[in-house]
């Protein structure tokens, strides 16, 4: 147990055991995208594809049915649901300019938690605040789902209805 965390949530979160080196091991044996690097490093791809708008490279590292949550109460919020729903979120992101500068990368057996600092250099207003990701991991390496945390989600949330509207009544009902 690392130092600090002697406590009952910690103990719950683990299922209440620490896997031995020789566990370890073997579970890293029976599935390799156990191995921490891997997952940083598909992350890394996703931010090098995020940062130039390279939806197929974003695809090459989602699963069909990712999973995508947004926080906030505003137009772009809610759960994006397959790489389309996916990549369309990031479509818009990209036309507002949205930057990310990863600032921590940590990966266990199944997640990466990224913290980085994302900003809009478009539209009216701005945001400028840390995100903090949480992204899962199937055993075979791609990305099933994903949350975003929000520093100043009051921020986002001026921001995305400043610049985005919602469609129609009819259309939205549709």
């Amino acid at each position: 147990m690392p130092p600090g965390y002697g406590c009952r949530y910690w103990t719950v979160a683990t299922g209440g055991t620490q896997d031995s080196p020789r566990q370890q091991k073997q579970r890293l044996e029976r599935n390799p995208m156990s191995d921490k690097t891997s997952k940083i490093d598909t992350i890394n791809r996703f931010f090098t594809a995020y940062a130039s708008y390279d939806i197929p490279a974003m695809r090459a590292v989602l699963t069909d049915d990712v999973e995508w949550t947004i926080p906030g109460h505003h137009p772009l919020s809610g759960t994006k649901r397959g790489v389309e729903e996916v990549a369309a979120f990031f479509t818009e992101l990209g036309r507002a300019g949205f930057q990310a500068e990863p600032l921590f990368l940590e990966a266990n057996e199944g997640y990466v938690v990224d913290i980085h600092r994302g900003w809009t250099t478009e539209g009216i207003g701005k945001v400028d605040t840390l995100w903090a990701l949480v992204w899962h991991f199937t055993a075979e390496g791609k990305i099933d789902r994903v949350v975003n945390l929000s520093a100043d989600q009051h921020q986002m949330d001026n921001y995305v209805w400043n610049n985005y509207a919602l469609a129609p009544l009819p259309d939205r009902l549709a």
